[in-house]
């Protein structure tokens, strides 16, 4: 069965396991994925990543271990799809696009590949804002 959104069923399946207090979700991997699975692991969301590919699989599955700060509190408030397939949001170098009144980050596809916000304003470049995490 084919997916109109494979980012926001990651989210779901992020959000699905943090209400759950899981402390491991696995999701089907690609490139795009495995980016933004990378700036949650840099902006300290999750705990680490792993991504395993086989013979059968050759897509592969991405393997997370989300963070929390204490037994109970996942480090994770929430997620949300900005641009959806219906309804993309670009924005330009000079946006001031702010997830949660800058408490979390937005993650940007740019031309120079996937970043988070304050990346691309340094960089001055602009491009489609796919989620937005706090």
């Amino acid at each position: 069965m084919s997916m109109t959104d494979p980012i926001a069923d990651m989210l779901t399946r992020i959000r699905n396991a943090k209400q759950a207090r899981k402390d491991q979700v696995t999701i089907p991997a690609s490139n795009l994925k495995i980016g933004i699975v990378q700036i949650l692991k840099e902006e300290g969301y999750l705990k680490k990543y792993k991504v395993i590919r086989s013979a059968k699989n050759k897509q592969g599955v991405l393997k997370l271990n989300l963070r929390f700060d204490d037994e109970t509190q996942c480090v994770i408030e929430g997620l949300k799809r900005v641009s959806t397939p219906g309804r993309r949001v670009y924005v330009g170098h000079d946006h001031d696009l702010k997830s949660h009144g800058g408490i979390g980050i937005l993650v940007l596809s740019t031309s120079q590949g996937i970043m988070t916000d304050k990346e691309a304003r340094r960089r001055k470049i602009g491009g489609e804002v796919l989620c937005s995490i706090w």
